[in-house]
């Protein structure tokens, strides 16, 4: 073979991957991060960059207490028997040591997200109020010197990428305003947030520590030597030598075989970036990896609107908002409208037994005018602002005088939208939701209108008065979860579950230890970086003999 030998060598550069590369190299590892893309973070970089941590070191400060019983407690009761307890505990265990070792030693450091729920705040175990998800501070891009400009960019947040979670609908349907001046003054500092505060702080970190980058170019094979890892060949052509390979290319939401063969429900929409085609699942199945999750992923409503790039738009916020509701082809309710974006996606899945066909799909939100005045719907929200007075919807969300004209736009019946939203109205006024159960969960009335949060005025309103409106909303996803199986220390196992020599795997390139569920906000990326850290810990201990206590130290 030709080209440079390393320690490691890592193929993807989100999060989970930059983790992994950074935390070899600080125990003295030579690494190489390969990204397929032309700029580094993926779409970590795209995200709003919060991780799922519970028992974090940050909770107590933050007046919240947390157990490892309870974080466990928690995931099991969400398991359906798909969380394996020995890599809910790895998890658990290592997600304080990451961050620990991280603010010990590197640029990346975190704080709660105020009172941000987990998930499914009712279920045994959850931080109900708060305290598990946390987030980077704004980062100065300055101090990436020549690399400021080579981290992708979301379509989806700019130019809203000086704000950290906390002060975007992507932690409540509607923020405080951030202060102009201090908007302006991170902006003139380019002091950037959401998924650029986390990936620049861990490539900060990754370049201190001599990690080398090559972009624009991906993995295609591994090369094997007596049934162990031996080196990676590259898309390009190129084939460098390696004792160890990390798989970090993330999921395989753009490759529309793989869907097909794999996913438990339709997957329109893919808001990740375009290089996620399942490369890293190719290069482990060629090599007799055991995979694991592949029917899942990390569902999201996605409604597409010509407002950007990508041609969509996450929907979170609007949802939870008092004065929408969802209907489906037959014209009638199918979900709590307000639940978490992966809960949600399990409604896109259940099928109609007589036509074999997806029940919801298509379907639509439905609002009105005097909504539209308060709130806004996509096109006209900013964050930090809300409300469109005396102005009306672009022209790709249908529209009706009446509900019955409503209807025969969207091609749905009009008696039984009039019936539904009737039904509805009826529910607002008796303060319950006996459909749907909308406005019972906390996390319900963590979202929806700020002036009534923690009470079902958050999220239950009437839908009285045309005009009417409604935004088609469909069935999307932030990555696909399947990939390589793995152990607790992110070693790839074979289909006889013996760890593949030399060969590790993180983030959704990982069948993911989260089964079909979602802890809180950040269990994407939280469980990439906590697993990208054990397999960067092992991989330098296996090839330089760095104590593996280093960091665990710096947790006690």
């Amino acid at each position: 073979m030709t080209g440079d030998s390393y320690d490691l060598i890592v193929l993807g550069s989100g999060a989970a991957g930059l983790t992994a590369g950074l935390t070899a190299a600080e125990y003295g590892a030579h690494v190489l991060v390969v990204e397929k893309g032309e700029k580094v973070g993926g779409t970590s970089a795209w995200s709003g960059g919060q991780i799922w941590i519970p028992c974090n070191p940050h909770m107590k400060a933050f007046g919240k207490e947390d157990s490892r019983e309870k974080a466990l407690t928690y995931l099991a009761s969400m398991s359906n028997g798909l969380i394996d307890p020995a890599m809910a505990e790895a998890y658990i265990d290592g997600g304080l040591e990451m961050v620990a070792f991280l603010e010990d030693r590197t640029p990346v450091h975190f704080s709660v997200v105020p009172h941000f729920p987990d998930y499914h705040p009712e279920q045994p175990g959850a931080a109900s109020r708060g305290g598990r998800t946390l987030e980077c501070p704004v980062y100065p891009y300055g101090e990436l010197g020549a690399w400021r400009d080579k981290v992708e960019t979301s379509p989806y947040y700019w130019p809203n990428i000086y704000f950290t979670v906390g002060e975007t609908s992507l932690a409540q349907a509607v923020p405080d305003p951030l202060p102009r001046e201090e908007a302006a003054r991170r902006a003139a500092n380019d002091e950037r947030g959401l998924g650029h505060a986390l990936v620049g702080r861990l490539l900060k970190g990754c370049l201190d520590r001599g990690v080398a980058f090559l972009l624009g170019t991906g993995g295609s094979d591994l090369v094997m030597e007596e049934g162990a890892i031996a080196g990676v060949r590259l898309a390009d052509g190129q084939v460098l030598r390696a004792a160890n390979v990390l798989l970090a290319t993330g999921g395989f939401e753009h490759n529309e075989a793989f869907k097909k063969a794999y996913l438990r429900g339709p997957l329109q929409n893919a808001a990740s970036i375009d290089t996620n085609t399942g490369d890293g699942q190719k290069m482990a199945m060629r090599v007799g990896a055991m995979m694991g999750s592949m029917r899942e992923a990390w569902w999201m409503p996605i409604v597409e609107a010509p407002l950007n790039a990508k041609g969509m738009m996450l929907f979170t916020g609007e949802r939870t908002l008092p004065g929408t509701i969802m209907v489906n082809r037959e014209g009638k309710r199918f979900c709590n409208e307000a639940a978490n974006y992966n809960a949600f996606g399990s409604a896109f899945h259940e099928i109609d037994q007589n036509s074999s066909s997806y029940l919801n799909l298509p379907c639509w939100c439905v609002f009105n005018q005097a909504f539209y005045d308060r709130w806004g719907f996509l096109d006209a929200q900013l964050i930090g602002t809300a409300g469109s007075h005396g102005k009306t919807p672009a022209d790709w969300i249908a529209r009706g005088a009446t509900l019955a004209d409503l209807a025969r736009a969207l091609g749905i019946p009009g008696d039984t939208l009039e019936a539904t939203v009737a039904r509805w109205n009826a529910s607002v006024d008796s303060g319950v939701d006996e459909d749907f159960g909308r406005g019972d969960s906390y996390y319900d009335l963590y979202w929806g209108d700020p002036a009534h949060k923690g009470r079902k005025e958050a999220t239950l309103g009437r839908i009285d008065g045309g005009p009417y409106y409604a935004a088609e909303v469909k069935s999307g996803a932030l990555g696909t979860k399947g990939g390589a199986q793995t152990d607790t220390l992110g070693r790839v196992l074979d289909l006889d579950m013996r760890p593949i020599p030399g060969l590790y795997a993180a983030g959704n390139a990982m069948a993911s230890m989260m089964g079909m569920t979602y802890g809180g906000g950040g269990g994407t990326l939280g469980p990439g970086m906590v697993f990208g850290y054990l397999a960067g810990k092992h991989i330098a201990g296996r090839n330089t003999g760095a104590p593996a206590d280093r960091a665990i130290a710096a947790v006690t």
